[in-house]
C-alpha cells in the first residue's frame, strides 16, 4: 500500500522553545501551537484590564451510558461553578451551577495544568482538582443540585497520552488579547459519582475524559467552534480536538488527532451545521480531506443568556461521531458512533 506522508500547511507555526508567554508590554512572544505547555503563563504578566482575564478549568467524563462535566471558571468579573449530568439511555442531561460576582482572580487558579490545585469552597458546593500519585482528581459535593437530589463523587484521571494540544492565539484588534489552551484527550477515569442516591461508576478501559485548560484575555464579543472526543480503537486509546473562530488563527489551528499516546497535527476544519435545528445531522471536513466525520446528536445542552452588557448562546451538541481520519503518515482510521461532542457558542462578555 503506497502511503502519502503529510506535511502541516506552511501557516501553523509550531512552538517548540519554552520561554515566558507574555512580553513586557502584555503581547504574546510566540504565537502557534504545541504538543506541551512550553510557554509559562504569569497572572501578573497581564497588562489589560484584570476585568478582562478569564481562567478555566473544564473535565469531561462519557461512557457508553453517562458521563459528567465539571468546570471551575474565574471570569474576573464573575465565577461559574456548573455540574453537568449526561444520560445517553435517555439522552437527557441536567445542568445546574453556582455564579459568584466580582471574584477577580481569588480563586488562584493554577498557572499550570500539571501542578497547582483548583479549590471551590463555597457554602453550596465543594470542588477540588487536584493532583495525586501523577493522576488528577475530582472531588466534588453539591447537596442542591437538581432541586436537592444532590451529586457528590470522587474521581481519577490518568493521562494515556504523550501529546496534547496547545495553541497561543492573539486577537488582531487587541494585542493585549490572548487564548492561551491546552486540551488534553484521552484521560483514563475510575471512580464514580452518586447522583439522586444512585451510583454511576467509570472504568477506565471504558471512560475517558478530556481536560479543556483555558488562560488569557478575550475581546468582548465572540463566537466558536469545538469538537472533541476519546474512545479506543483495536484497544489503543483515540481522540481527537477540533475548532475554530476564536481569535487570529493565521498561525495556527487546534486541529489535532491522538493516536496511542501521539498527536497528529490537522490544517483547516469546518463545521457544517443546520443552525435552525442543532439536533439535525452535523458533517465535518478539513481542506486536506484528513477529517471526514459525520455526527449524529443526541443531546443539545442549550442555554442562552442575555443580561444586557453579558450575553451568552450557547449549543453544546453530544453524540456519534462516523467516518475517517488519517494520521501523519498516511494511515486512515475508521470511526464507527465514536462518543463525543461538539459545539457552537457565541459571547458578549
Amino acid at each position: 500500500m503506497q502511503r502519502i506522508f503529510y506535511k502541516i500547511s506552511h501557516m501553523q507555526n509550531e512552538i517548540t522553545q519554552a520561554g515566558p508567554l507574555l512580553n513586557h508590554d502584555g503581547s504574546l512572544v510566540q504565537k502557534g501551537w504545541a504538543k506541551e505547555l512550553l510557554l509559562s503563563y504569569k497572572r501578573n504578566d497581564i497588562k489589560a484590564s484584570p476585568l478582562r482575564i478569564k481562567e478555566w478549568d473544564y473535565y469531561c467524563i462519557l461512557q457508553k451510558d453517562y458521563g459528567i462535566a465539571l468546570t471551575v471558571a474565574d471570569n474576573s468579573y464573575m465565577a461559574l461553578y456548573a455540574i453537568n449530568v449526561y444520560d445517553f439511555t435517555t439522552n437527557k442531561e441536567i445542568t445546574d451551577m453556582v455564579m459568584v460576582p466580582f471574584t477577580m482572580g481569588k480563586l488562584n487558579m493554577p498557572e499550570h495544568s500539571a501542578y497547582g490545585d483548583t479549590i471551590v469552597n463555597h457554602k453550596r458546593l465543594q470542588m477540588y482538582f487536584t493532583h495525586k500519585d501523577g493522576k488528577r482528581v475530582l472531588d466534588f459535593n453539591f447537596p442542591e443540585f437538581n432541586n436537592g437530589k444532590g451529586i457528590k463523587g470522587n474521581i481519577e484521571l490518568e493521562a494515556l497520552n504523550k501529546d496534547s494540544m496547545v495553541i497561543a492565539t492573539p486577537w488582531k484588534e487587541d494585542k493585549l488579547a490572548f487564548y492561551y489552551n491546552q486540551k488534553i484527550n484521552c484521560l483514563a477515569a475510575s471512580g464514580d459519582f452518586i447522583f439522586n442516591s444512585k451510583k454511576y461508576t467509570f472504568e477506565p478501559q471504558h471512560a475517558l475524559g478530556v481536560l479543556d485548560w483555558g488562560r488569557g484575555v478575550w475581546t468582548y464579543k465572540n463566537r466558536w467552534y469545538w469538537g472533541s472526543a476519546s474512545g479506543y480503537l483495536d484497544d489503543k486509546p483515540f481522540g481527537f480536538n477540533i475548532g475554530y473562530g476564536f481569535g487570529d488563527t493565521s498561525a495556527a489551528t487546534e486541529n489535532m488527532l491522538f493516536y496511542n499516546g501521539v498527536a497528529h497535527k490537522l490544517d483547516e476544519v469546518k463545521f457544517i451545521i443546520n443552525t435552525d435545528d442543532y439536533m439535525q445531522p452535523w458533517k465535518f471536513t478539513s481542506n486536506d480531506g484528513r477529517f471526514e466525520l459525520d455526527f449524529e446528536p443526541v443531546i443539545d445542552r442549550y442555554s442562552n443568556t442575555n443580561l444586557l452588557l453579558l450575553q451568552s448562546k450557547q449549543h453544546q451538541v453530544f453524540g456519534y461521531f462516523t467516518g475517517t481520519v488519517i494520521l501523519n503518515d498516511g494511515t486512515p482510521l475508521k470511526l464507527e458512533r465514536l462518543l463525543g461532542f461538539a459545539e457552537d457558542v457565541f459571547n458578549k462578555w
